[in-house]
């Protein structure tokens, strides 16, 4: 960690500590002991605690709608196979949730205040988010892109909190087959082979 830049480093350390111990538990000191600098070098860096906390969840942020764009570049006009894609990443992240928890789901609890920086930036991940996969399922000629998308949050989001609790097992397995059952149930009889005729 001490042969990076001093603003990675106070990055780097603000995620595992809030990570492990949360938000509200973490203070600036703690954060600029295990980046190895200083209060004074975290504040020159960023204005305030709650700053940080924003900034480092932007970074957190990023990383999933990185998966989109992976998604869209691995399966191009495929928009069945990016929306499965997309299901597989979170599948594929939930063994690290099940012991560190969700950082949008924990942050979320301990941000009541709609006017946290930090709430905000997650506030608006998630509708951009939503967004895009509405518009994949748009794309996927599913009839009712809207619902199609409100669903398979449901099933994303539940499955990331059902690992952390420790509820259901094999989390990924299902996930992956609940989100399928979801875009094959709506999918349009438009692509359907239709009656002979005489």
């Amino acid at each position: 960690m001490a042969k990076l830049p001093p603003r990675e480093r106070i990055l780097d350390a603000a995620e595992e500590l809030f990570q492990r111990e949360g938000i509200r538990r973490v203070g600036v000191q703690a954060i600029a002991e295990r980046a190895e600098t200083t209060k004074m070098a975290i504040y020159r860096h960023f204005e305030t605690k709650d700053a940080l906390v924003a900034e480092w969840l932007r970074i957190v942020a990023a990383d999933y709608q990185a998966a989109f764009d992976r998604v869209e570049v691995e399966h191009p006009d495929r928009p069945r196979e990016q929306i499965l894609g997309l299901a597989r990443f979170i599948a594929e992240g939930l063994p690290s949730l099940s012991y560190r928890g969700c950082p949008f789901i924990n942050s979320l609890a301990e941000l009541p205040d709609r006017a946290h920086p930090a709430r905000q930036v997650i506030e608006e991940h998630k509708a951009r988010q939503t967004r895009r996969l509405v518009g994949m399922c748009a794309e996927a000629g599913l009839p009712d892109p809207e619902q199609v998308a409100a669903e398979i949050t449901f099933a994303l989001e539940g499955a990331q909190v059902s690992m952390q609790n420790g509820s259901i097992d094999r989390v990924g397995e299902r996930l992956l087959r609940i989100v399928e059952g979801i875009v094959d149930r709506h999918r349009s009889p438009r692509g359907a082979a239709r009656p002979a005729t005489d």
